[in-house]
């Protein structure tokens, strides 16, 4: 009779961490043995009381727990973790089991049940489907943190100008090496995009990607976030930092330039030994996680500054990726304004927007010093209102010095965009007619239009045009 073949076992598991808890050495020894060439580390217990040491000293992602043990049983022990916030996968496995003891471990939080004798294989679909189970609250405390702190949905890298070309190119290149990466630019530029344009090209695809602004939490915080922490003396409950809940995947700094000194050197010993020391705990975690960070600010500049530590620079500066400003590749204009146009108005639930080739020219003819993310910033005003809203353009123009008094020729405003946002005047008639309009007739059109359409409420017609109410206003005194 041929032996059942054993679970397969993802690659990333041997670094689970797993505690056996029984009486009987005999036993004992038989799981350590059945499960040490699977997991990362194997440690013992002939007790709930010597268990309870351990759990305070380790983190563990399971612990197959016997109920008969001197002292205190191992459902009084499963419950007591509970309450301290411990929610590492259980199984409990007992010689002397009826359904009221099945139902009670169910209910205290156990995930599996197994009665002695038991087989090897009976014992390694426990181990996997208990570590499945783990692999998987992981993933759910993930999405639900992407969830809460998700801004705009990830929008691929859009464009196929030489600039955008290279970036693209460079990510095929680096993705199926283990290097950390940095990602440069300025704010606005796709370097997120890229981070998980990165992760989806790598091996590390199959794990999560994982994104922490460095720059949102306080220095405590922070260092929780990342590496966790034990439990402390005020009893609040142990927890993973981020590196472990990116366990296999894709660990994304950024604005890494903003980490504080402590969160610093706490991070170069990370990438130097691959472990993870939670706050508060002598415990070191083994982690197998991709590093990408990001930063708009020039790394050497704030070493030479002496706000970011040489070594740590060096570490993350393995590979070096610019992204570059919206301004330098403006032949992708038009691409992307179709892709947030695609993307966008199903999301909003509005209707798209005609964008002629005269705006066109006008957006390309803008400097965009918010880069990518101010286009699609004001392409989503612009479909909220239903037509391209220009007002914040014209103030970025305005303010520059070389800036024409009026916009050239590719400016020009199309028939049916004048007829759609006419205000009746003679002013706008006479410029309908010649079919060119100057920017601060096509910035009044557009006001008017917006006001119009909220019913003269000042208040949202702001908000919508992404300007303030003094603005709106000041806009409206000239015109009286």
């Amino acid at each position: 009779m041929s032996t059942p073949a054993s679970p397969t076992l993802p690659e990333h598991w041997p670094l689970a961490a797993v505690l056996v808890v029984d009486d009987e050495p005999g036993m004992r020894n038989f799981l350590t043995k059945t499960l040490s060439s699977r997991a990362g580390r194997v440690m013992e217990a002939g007790s709930a009381e010597e268990a309870q040491a351990l759990l305070l000293q380790h983190r563990f992602d399971l612990v197959i727990l016997d109920i008969t043990l001197p002292g205190k049983s191992g459902l009084e022990l499963l419950k007591e973790m509970r309450e301290d916030g411990n929610g590492c996968e259980v199984v409990l496995i007992t010689a002397f089991a009826d359904l009221d003891t099945a139902i009670e471990a169910l209910r205290a939080g156990a995930g599996d049940f197994l009665l002695k004798p038991f087989r090897v294989t009976q014992v390694l679909n426990a181990f996997k489907h208990g570590l499945e189970r783990a692999r998987l609250k992981r993933e759910n405390f993930l999405l639900k943190r992407a969830l809460r702190q998700r801004t705009r949905p990830a929008d691929a890298l859009v464009g196929s100008s030489l600039a955008i070309g290279g970036v693209k190119a460079a990510l095929q290149r680096v993705a199926p090496v283990d290097s950390t990466v940095l990602l440069t630019g300025e704010s606005g530029t796709g370097k997120e995009l890229a981070a998980q344009a990165l992760h989806e090209l790598s091996q590390h695809a199959t794990g999560p990607f994982v994104p922490v602004n460095c720059a949102t939490a306080s220095p405590a915080l922070l260092e929780s976030e990342l590496f966790g922490q034990a439990r402390q003396e005020d009893g609040s409950a142990p927890r993973d930092g981020l590196f472990v809940y990116a366990q296999g995947g894709t660990l994304f700094l950024d604005e890494v330039a903003e980490l504080p000194p402590s969160v610093q050197a706490s991070l170069l010993r990370v990438l130097e030994s691959r472990r993870v020391r939670p706050a508060g705990s002598q415990q070191e975690i083994p982690v197998a996680v991709r590093i990408v960070a990001a930063t708009n600010r020039p790394l050497a500049a704030e070493v030479e500054a002496g706000r970011f530590r040489k070594d740590l620079y060096y570490r993350l500066q393995v590979v070096d990726i610019r992204l570059p400003p919206l301004r330098q590749h403006k032949e992708d204009i038009p691409a992307l304004v179709a892709h947030f146009i695609a993307t966008l108005a199903p999301r909003l639930g509005v209707a798209p927007i005609e964008v002629s080739d005269d705006e066109m020219r006008y957006l390309c003819e803008y400097d965009w010093p918010g880069n990518v993310r101010e286009l699609r910033n004001l392409l989503e005003r612009s479909l909220i209102v239903g037509a391209l809203n220009v007002s914040a353009l014209y103030q970025g123009l305005s303010r520059k010095a070389s800036a024409p008094t009026s916009a050239p020729a590719a400016a020009a405003a199309p028939a049916a965009a004048n007829a759609k946002l006419a205000t009746g005047t003679a002013e706008t008639a006479s410029a309908a007619e010649s079919g060119t309009v100057d920017l601060h007739t096509l910035e009044k059109r557009h006001i008017l239009a917006v006001l119009a359409q909220v019913g003269g409420d000042k208040t949202r017609a702001a908000q919508l045009l992404g300007i303030s109410r003094r603005t709106l206003e000041r806009r409206a005194a000239d015109w009286a």
